[in-house]
């Protein structure tokens, strides 16, 4: 009865042991040729700023809050995208409205987000 899932659950322990076996052996094959511009902290390729906290300083808050809008809306293209190119077969099938009403209470859920966050300053470089 579970014979056609054998070979899903190998490729997961397969994948598992890969990412332990690389994780764990790391540190001792990895080159260790450490150096002042490798322990420096990045920003987007401008020297840093000094920070006043040992151990290389904090990153705004705004980079990440960028990254998770990003996030946001890019998964609102990838849920997007698949429609747009199977929009006919939706329509063949006698799911046309059902399936457009779907996408429109999509759109309408991620506009609200981006509205939101436009509203609080969210877009905004400072």
């Amino acid at each position: 009865m579970l014979d056609p899932y054998l070979p899903l659950v190998l490729l997961f322990a397969l994948a598992a042991g890969f990412a332990l076996f690389s994780v764990v052996s790391a540190p001792y094959i990895g080159p260790r040729r450490y150096n002042s511009a490798k322990l420096d902290s990045y920003e987007c390729g401008i020297e840093p700023s000094p920070a006043p906290v040992v151990g290389g300083g904090r990153m705004p808050v705004a980079y990440y809050l960028t990254a998770m809008l990003f996030i946001l809306f890019d998964i609102e293209m990838v849920f997007l995208y698949p429609f747009a190119v199977s929009a006919d077969v939706f329509a063949g099938a006698g799911l046309g409205v059902f399936v457009l009403v779907e996408i429109a209470l999509f759109i309408v859920t991620v506009g609200f987000a981006y509205a939101y966050v436009w509203r609080r300053g969210g877009l905004d470089w400072n």
